[in-house]
């Protein structure tokens, strides 16, 4: 896999301008949508641009674009956001989220008392499905989609509330593992803080999407029913994202190749934020856990 993003040195991580030398090695891109194709914001045109020249490439199988979010919302809804920012449909192919497979999860526990704790905007994970709705006191498993106000709110503000359902053996389901999101130039926190808290109170939780390998099968299995073509060798699958934790590591764990986005959510620690070139990342990459094969400012052609 990672023999198509070659880096200068051995041992090193390819520092890349942009992704035309290396898509040809590829069939399948599964590409982050937020810190990725926009910041919360504001789309990245390159972003689309670079995706669109993607799925036209000529070859035997049809190259692919499947968007794979962690939004705690139904793939219909990312799209609709994606289409006010202005980012092209011709970009992807389709959109697995966070969400869709928390719907999933929630159809399995039907029957069992549901509490959901996150915002308003975050109701459409739950269009269209039958649950038993309880209220804190008596849920067998609580939802987290977000911060009730991520504008002032953090994970310690939720320690209280949080606290009797570990105490109880109250399984969270967090439907979006992210810990912060980008949102113009600030970090927002995000579900994936709240059930962080919750393990450390001794709670269980249960994650939908990245970096657990569900969502990487359910993306995989998406792109291949578009073509009826059999399985897509994961040789030939590449993971771009900006998130260390969830999108590099997501990879890692399915086996496939992956490009990380360094103007993203680690823009500050990497000392990019403010347009500075990449070539002094490489002590950073280092105290990661896991790396990426390659490393791009933004996603472009």
């Amino acid at each position: 896999m990672a023999e198509r993003i070659r880096a200068a040195h051995p041992g090193e991580v390819a520092i890349l301008d942009g992704i035309a030398g290396i898509a040809p090695g590829f069939d399948l891109i599964l590409c982050d949508v937020w810190g990725v194709l926009h910041d919360g914001v504001q789309a990245h045109r390159g972003a689309s641009e670079a995706l669109t020249r993607f799925r036209a490439l000529p070859g035997g199988r049809p190259r692919r674009v499947v968007l794979v979010s962690n939004a705690p919302r139904p793939g219909s809804a990312v799209q609709a956001q994606l289409d006010s920012f202005g980012v092209p449909r011709s970009a992807y192919d389709a959109i697995v989220t966070s969400g869709d497979l928390t719907r999933r999860l929630l159809a399995e526990r039907a029957a069992a008392p549901m509490h959901h704790l996150g915002p308003d905007r975050d109701l459409p994970v739950f269009d269209g499905l039958d649950l038993a709705r309880g209220g804190p006191q008596d849920a067998a498993h609580v939802v987290v989609t977000g911060l009730l106000d991520d504008e002032t709110e953090t994970a310690e503000d939720y320690r209280d509330r949080l606290a009797p359902w570990a105490a109880r053996g109250v399984t969270l389901i967090c439907a979006n593992p992210d810990l912060v999101v980008e949102r113009g130039e600030r970090l927002i926190p995000c579900a994936g803080a709240v059930a962080a808290l919750y393990e450390e109170l001794g709670g269980t939780v249960v994650y939908a999407g990245k970096p657990h390998v569900p969502v990487y099968e359910a993306a995989v299995a998406t792109a291949e029913a578009l073509d009826g073509a059999g399985p897509l060798p994961r040789d030939r699958v590449l993971a771009v994202g900006d998130a260390i934790r969830t999108d590099i590591a997501g990879a890692r764990a399915f086996g496939i190749a992956s490009l990380l986005v360094a103007r993203g959510i680690h823009a500050e620690e990497l000392g990019v934020a403010a347009g500075a070139p990449l070539g002094g990342i490489a002590d950073w990459l280092e105290a990661q856990a896991v790396h990426p094969d390659g490393v791009i400012d933004l996603l472009r052609w």
